[in-house]
């Protein structure tokens, strides 16, 4: 398979708002018909799914990219509740909006963690998933070998009172750019295409911490009663995963022996020479296994 950087636009596309679940969000739109709502991680933005987005409404859909709670624009939560819980209402408050019963969800990185959520809490709105490199939480959180607890270094960083909100922001996001080249190391990053809006979305300071909350939150669900009962029970909708095969964030070995963890139709696909932002690296091969599942509906 040859790997591709895609060309994502500029942030010059119209920016509309709405109030969902209590708080403001931003979001890019594109076509029309059934609603997909494509959810971005971190440290990224809706800019980057913009070209996925495009080709999801050509193939007959309403393609819907939030910028995700705290990430500017979006507003902040006045609850602070960045927890995985509170991201899955998100989507169903959000399909709410658009006045659909259904959705579809295509989620990468924290996108696909509440794309989890919400097809967890809601089976019955949320009728099929495509989780991009992220395996399913149960499988990530509770069986992590020692090689990914070594590469989810980070995330024990972010724990540290401050320590983060300092790093980041320093000499023009050094530490960030870095890291992300080393989750995609065959990637040649772009800074006006990709890094540009991820420095505008974390800028200031409470967007920063409020990115910074999705990992703060994640000690909670260790001991919250109600995220137990979302780990432990297999999912219920159709769902794919998709994951590059050279991802140095989410190790390829974290990707086995979920099956378990599927209680409907499940497929795993890797992506030879892609890391984990392979939809930006692969971006062909990724929207095309995306669409032909959305398209099974």
């Amino acid at each position: 398979m040859n790997v591709a950087s895609a060309q994502t636009p500029q942030p010059t596309q119209p920016l509309r708002y709405i109030r969902a679940n209590g708080m403001e969000f931003a979001y890019l739109e594109a076509g029309r018909g059934p609603l997909v709502l494509v959810l971005h991680g971190f440290p990224d933005t809706a800019w980057s799914f913009a070209p996925l987005m495009q080709r999801i409404a050509d193939a007959g859909f309403h393609a819907v990219a939030p910028f995700m709670r705290g990430y500017a624009p979006s507003g902040l939560p006045d609850d602070r509740d960045y927890s995985l819980l509170a991201l899955g209402r998100d989507v169903i408050a959000l399909a709410e909006h658009f006045g659909e019963q259904h959705v579809q969800v295509v989620g990468h990185d924290w996108g696909a963690a509440t794309a989890y959520a919400a097809a967890t809490l809601r089976p019955d709105r949320v009728t099929r998933i495509v989780a991009a490199a992220l395996p399913h939480p149960r499988r990530f959180l509770l069986r992590p070998s020692r090689a990914q607890l070594r590469a989810s270094h980070y995330m024990f960083k972010f724990q540290l009172p401050g320590w983060a909100e300092r790093k980041i922001p320093e000499q023009d996001f050094a530490w960030l750019r870095a890291l992300v080249q080393s989750w995609s190391p065959n990637w040649t990053i772009d800074e006006d295409q990709y890094f540009t809006p991820v420095k505008a979305a974390l800028a200031e300071p409470p967007h920063l911490k409020a990115a910074l909350g999705y990992y703060r939150a994640l000690p909670r669900v260790m001991v919250s009663r109600e995220a137990w009962q979302f780990l432990l029970q297999p999912l219920q909708v159709p769902a794919r995963v998709i994951y590059g095969e050279d991802d140095g964030c989410i190790l390829p070995q974290s990707f086995t022996g979920m099956e378990h963890l599927f209680s409907e139709e499940f497929d795993l696909l890797g992506l030879p020479g892609a890391g984990h932002f392979l939809h930006l690296e692969a971006a062909d091969a990724f929207a095309e296994r995306v669409i032909e599942f959305l398209r099974r509906h």
